[in-house]
């Protein structure tokens, strides 16, 4: 096996793919490139089929902090449970892969993609499900092929699409559209926008698709050298489930029980009707047959299902629970539904109900990111939680699975665009999902409950949001698209369409298609009837809560933001944070400071006025003519260091401690003391002198000539030596033998 690499440009963009050197003894594997950005992804088949009835595919993408020159944070120091956008990433790949497979595979299928290098400029997200598609080619997988997946960003300011925009050109654009497929159709979308129109949508959508099919033609050509250099790709041989008329036969004969069966509204009756005539009908083969046609009896028995709903709809216009294809089911909304939280919302549209609860914080307890992008956190939070509960079943409770991680960031996305900016509303924000009951578009009622809680704890959105799942049935040459989609219509139908908007465009897209046949006007169709029923959804939320709350809860923090200069942040936060920490458990709120001086102080009741006036007496700086209340905190001989505020002190001179002449300070004050004082001056140097208010009279005695005998008269004249304080005497006359405040010499006699 011989390397062979390949070097190409696209849309201004350079790739690489290379294989032949790593990862030989895998079924395929390629390097991708885009930049540097690097990327290795393998494809291992198992040799035996596996008795399943379904195709088993696991997706994985291993994110190596050495990518990105970094070293994990964490005890261990070492990879542990992947990322949210390593989940996300590996779905990306999973989804337009998946359905690529043909049907009644059976062996397994393991893809792994490894990061090696992220250079901070290139995602490297999008080209994995190339370096897969190319795995799979190169292994002679049969697969409907070849694939790729495109980000489409959109310059903001010239309205130019990018294809794969570096993460600078991300940040400069209203579009993040990631789609994949093959050169004829999509398969899957995912998106964030910033309420882009559906034209514009659509469009941007048809420019991803020509980029799709420029990369699949670039995999061409490297298989085509591939072959020249290596001999030609042999297809492998897999054994795939052949269907049996016979059990097809005998199971397509209970056609009408069937489509009775699914006549039913209600989900669990439904549900329980269907299973027990699926039991009915696998009791009609013997225990032979069933041991014989393990994998194929239940196999007809999905197909027989999916045959009656589909049926169903193209044939009568109706659905299973009686709707008509733009029917929205019913709807219930309720604001504050829990007390205390800072915001709660409960949305329910038919037999599928989530409510989504609000927390505020301090913008330090926004989610810090360890991953190899250069995205260090985000402020914005949105988790999704679909227990065993919400569809009747038992089941483990552990951390989120993948679809969980999936439509929880499919509703941040929905809602980020809408969110205040921090700097008016300087938040961290935490919203969590909590799927009650499940039929179906639960991410969607999680978009609208989230949006819910967020207007009912005060959070100033731009505009409200709403979101809807729409279907699609192509049967018996006919097409019927979906509004609202309950579970089995998501199950058996070929497209899962979910969108979400406010009343001026769109702000999340997710699709994964299973249909060959879907063209760009079936999309805009579904589109536009997505936009009906987004507004009218929209309407019922508004009919319960038309604006956001003009004020936070009372429970939420109240942060108010404050700037303290530059050279002062020090001397907030003190040495090792003493005092930072100490004014924090003095008052109970919190503080947060950032480098440019802005500080954020959140808390409850009267914490954050507390903080805010112990933050100020920091950093004021006294002028003369000022009076205050000050403590006595140190007394030397020559005057009394006055506390004014924070660590400001000021110096009280002798001389202006009492009225006439003072021997010593003690005699008029002590540590701890309070007094009125003023500020007369203060040097270049920062220095505070001070005078005293309402001065006492000098204790009797204090100020006599005994008082200035021997050495302690001459210890206070010496006051003026360098590094000592010269005492005030003002205009006093001179007493014989001053010689200007220094001592006389001595004259010895021989």
């Amino acid at each position: 096996m011989t390397l062979v690499s390949k070097t190409f440009e696209l849309y201004g963009k350079t790739y690489t793919l290379e294989a032949g050197e790593l990862a030989k003894q895998a079924t395929g594997a390629a390097l991708v490139k885009q930049g540097d950005t690097t990327a290795l992804v393998t494809v291992v088949v198992s040799k035996e089929r596996k008795n399943y009835d379904f195709f088993p595919l696991t997706v994985d993408f291993n994110e190596k902090m050495y990518a990105a020159g970094r070293i994990p944070g964490g005890y261990l120091k070492r990879e542990g449970r992947p990322s949210e956008k390593a989940t996300l990433t590996a779905r990306m790949i999973d989804r337009p892969i998946r359905p690529s497979f043909p049907d009644g595979f059976r062996n397994e299928v393991q893809i792994v993609a490894t990061s090696l290098v992220a250079d901070q400029v290139n995602p490297i997200d999008v080209i994995c499900t190339m370096g897969a598609s190319l795995g799979l080619t190169l292994g002679g997988v049969p697969f409907e092929g070849p694939l790729a997946c495109v980000r489409i960003g959109r310059d903001t300011e010239t309205g130019a699409f990018i294809v794969n925009p570096t993460y600078e050109e991300r940040e400069a654009s209203d579009l993040d559209l990631e789609l994949a497929g093959t050169r004829d159709f999509i398969s899957m979308v995912e998106a964030g926008a910033d309420e882009v129109t559906e034209e514009d949508m659509l469009a941007a959508m048809q420019f991803g698709q020509e980029a799709i099919g420029a990369f699949c033609d670039a995999q061409l050509e490297f298989v085509a050298e591939w072959e020249r250099v290596n001999g030609p790709i042999q297809p492998k041989e897999y054994i795939l489930d052949q269907p049996v008329p016979e059990v097809e036969e005998r199971i397509f004969a209970h056609y009408d029980e069937m489509y009775a069966a699914l006549s039913d509204a209600d989900k669990l009756s439904r549900i329980a009707h269907v299973e027990e005539l699926k039991e009915r009908i696998r009791a009609e083969f013997s225990e032979e047959e069933q041991a014989a046609w393990e994998r194929e009896i239940p196999v007809n028995l999905k197909k027989l299902e999916k045959k009656a709903m589909r049926s169903m709809v193209v044939e009568t216009g109706e659905r299973v629970d009686g709707r008509a294809a733009d029917e929205i089911r019913p709807i219930m909304v309720k604001d504050s539904y829990l007390p205390l939280v800072h915001g709660s919302g409960l949305f329910q549209r038919g037999q599928t109900q989530v409510l989504s609860v609000l927390s505020l914080g301090m913008l330090n307890e926004g989610q810090r990111l360890d991953t190899i992008e250069p995205v260090e956190g985000k402020r914005y939070m949105h988790q999704y939680n679909f227990p065993p509960f919400c569809t009747g079943e038992t089941g483990r409770i552990g951390a989120p699975k993948r679809r969980e991680i999936g439509h929880g960031n499919l509703a941040e996305r929905a809602l980020l665009p809408v969110l205040p900016d921090e700097n008016e509303f300087p938040y961290a924000i935490r919203v969590v999902s909590e799927v009650m009951e499940s039929n179906g578009s639960s991410s969607m009622a999680s978009t609208c409950a989230s949006c819910l809680a967020l207007m009912d704890g005060g959070v100033p959105l731009k505009r409200p949001v709403s979101g809807i799942a729409m279907g699609l049935i192509q049967e018996e040459g006919k097409t019927v698209v979906l509004s609202d989609i309950q579970g089995i219509e998501d199950f058996l139908g070929d497209m899962d369409f979910k969108v979400t908007g406010t009343e001026r465009g769109i702000t999340a897209l997710q699709m994964d298609n299973k249909a060959t046949g879907l063209t760009f006007d079936i999309l805009a169709r579904a589109l536009e009837q997505a936009k009906a029923g987004r507004a009218f959804i929209l309407g019922k939320m508004l009919d319960v809560i038309p604006a956001p709350r003009e004020t936070t809860r009372e429970t939420a923090p109240r942060i108010t933001t404050i700037t303290v200069p530059v050279d002062k942040i020090r001397e907030v936060i003190g040495k090792g944070g003493d005092v930072i920490r100490g004014i924090q458990d003095e008052t109970g709120a919190s503080i947060d400071i950032e480098q440019d001086g802005t500080v954020y102080v959140g808390g409850v009741g009267e914490s954050v006025e507390q903080a805010i006036e112990r933050i100020n007496l920091i950093i004021k700086e006294p002028e003369v003519g000022e009076e205050y209340t000050g403590r006595v905190v140190t007394i030397q001989s020559f005057g009394a260091f006055v506390r004014l505020f924070g660590n400001k002190d000021g110096l009280l001179h002798i001389s202006r401690v009492a009225n006439g002449r003072v021997d010593r300070v003690e005699d008029v004050l002590n540590v701890g003391d309070e007094v009125r004082v003023k500020v007369i001056d203060i040097d270049e140097k920062g220095k505070v002198s001070l005078d005293r208010l309402d001065k006492p009279e000098a204790p009797a005695g204090s100020g006599s000539d005994e008082g200035f005998k021997g050495n302690h008269r001459e210890r206070r004249e010496r006051g003026d030596r360098p590094g000592r304080p010269r005492r005030d005497h003002g205009d006093r006359p001179r007493r014989p033998g001053d010689n200007g405040g220094r001592t006389p010499r001595r004259h010895h006699e021989g």
